[in-house]
């Protein structure tokens, strides 16, 4: 039957970006005979030359889409989901299942028990990982809004291929647990970058951002500002849990630099451990940690500086992140159904941090006493408040603005990072057993 299906079914996706073309692809690969992909109609001509020979058939708009197939995904932007739903989802196919891959469901949701018939089912999914990400392992969330048994198994046959570790959530905990990891993590790394940029700084040049997890927050950096603004965007505005998330980390940010400038050494010492404790206090013996040691994380390096010559730094951004979790009483390990590569990242240099006794003492330290970088974390608490203000507005002209500013900045070396990026995350990937 599976095998019939396969040579039946009409699959399509109306958008053609980069996880639009990652799904049609991987859907032909896997043996799906009807394939049907579409974009702007502007583009509908070059998109045909570009699929050539890939087994996905290039059709003219959404309408061709949703008229002619049986499972459909909205590959669009968050933002202009609403407007493409309302434009192409009356034209659905009786009977059809219609998705979607925003990275926000409520509104994605809304569009479509607002346009589409009630014939249509509604099943919603979002891939935890970009396009150019082996999905082998990755978390696949799955969202039967309104479907039955049968397109709900479709569905997960559908997505089969994609050898994903399938979740089964609503669109109401999707939107909770990815507003509590991706959200913040996104803003942590976008405040460095931005934080960089400001004050004219290539980090790998640089003693105190050179190392070990250094290496790992200078690389996760460069990668999410080569990726396409709008991925984070839609996320953190179109979210309204995900505006508090943010707004707390730069709280946080701000609140433990206050006490670092005044040198409040038992307050800020206590602030830490008091957070420390409660993200990870109680992690058993046995745990095993998201990363390999520090050394082992040396080898994925921008830099040329020899080993001998880093410097301490005070780690501000982890420290804030941990802060901000105790703050919200939020517990990251609660949501590893939902961990992005990013979020496993950002979380396993958080944790390396904090369960290394000798390093947290020299980062609390740096932190503390070593004026030579406050500069650096003066200008990281000014971006992170710019990034909070500018998602608390709803601003995306603002947003895309300031993300294309540091973007622009870094673009030199978006090939390298990207190379060296790719095989720190599939290391990570392998440790942890994803």
């Amino acid at each position: 039957m599976y095998l019939e299906e396969k040579e039946s079914i009409q699959l399509g996706i109306i958008g053609a970006g980069g996880m639009g073309r990652f799904y049609a692809q991987r859907f032909a690969q896997a043996g799906w005979k009807n394939v049907h992909v579409c974009d702007l109609p502007e583009k509908y001509e070059s998109l045909k030359i570009e699929m050539q020979g890939t087994g996905v058939n290039v059709l003219p708009d959404g309408f061709h889409v949703s008229r002619r197939c049986d499972w459909i995904m909205y590959a669009v932007e968050a933002e202009h989901i609403d407007s493409c739903v309302a434009k192409y989802g009356p034209a659905t196919k009786m009977g059809a299942v219609v998705g979607g891959q925003t990275s926000v469901k409520k509104p994605e949701v809304e569009a479509f028990e607002k346009y589409l018939p009630e014939d249509v089912h509604i099943i919603s999914c979002h891939s935890m990982h970009g396009p150019g990400v082996n999905p082998k392992g990755q978390p696949l969330i799955v969202i039967n809004h309104r479907g039955n048994e049968e397109k709900l198994d479709l569905t997960i046959k559908i997505l089969s291929c994609f050898e994903s570790k399938i979740a089964l959530l609503s669109a109401e905990e999707h939107d909770r647990i990815t507003a509590d990891t991706q959200a913040v993590t996104h803003a942590a790394f976008l405040t460095m970058g931005s934080a960089w940029r400001a004050n004219a700084q290539f980090p790998w040049l640089i003693p105190h951002f050179v190392g070990g997890i250094e290496n790992v927050k200078v690389n996760v950096a460069l990668r999410i500002y080569s990726n396409k603004w709008h991925v984070y965007a839609g996320l953190a505005i179109m979210n309204p849990i995900a505006k508090v998330q943010i707004t707390q980390y730069a709280r946080s940010v701000a609140d433990l630099f206050k006490l670092m400038i005044q040198e409040k050494e038992e307050e800020f010492r206590v602030r830490i451990k008091t957070a420390g404790n409660f993200v990870f206090g109680g992690l058993q013996k046995d745990h095993k940690p998201i990363l390999l040691d520090d050394q082992l994380l040396d080898e994925f390096s921008l830099s040329k500086i020899p080993k001998e010559n880093r410097q301490p730094n005070s780690h501000l951004s982890l420290l804030a992140m941990v802060d901000c979790w105790y703050t919200l009483r939020l517990s990251p390990y609660d949501h590893m159904v939902c961990q992005t590569p990013l979020f496993r990242i950002w979380m396993g240099i958080t944790e390396y941090l904090f369960r290394n006794p000798v390093m947290l003492e020299d980062t609390i330290q740096a932190a503390l006493y070593r004026k030579e970088i406050r500069p650096d974390d003066m200008e990281f608490v000014t971006c992170a408040r710019g990034w909070a203000e500018c998602v608390s507005l709803g601003s995306m002209e603002g947003y895309e603005k300031r993300f294309e500013e540091t973007a622009d900045f870094f673009r030199h070396q978006f090939a390298e990072s990207n190379v060296v990026g790719n095989r720190m995350i599939a290391m990570i990937s392998k440790n942890t057993g994803q």
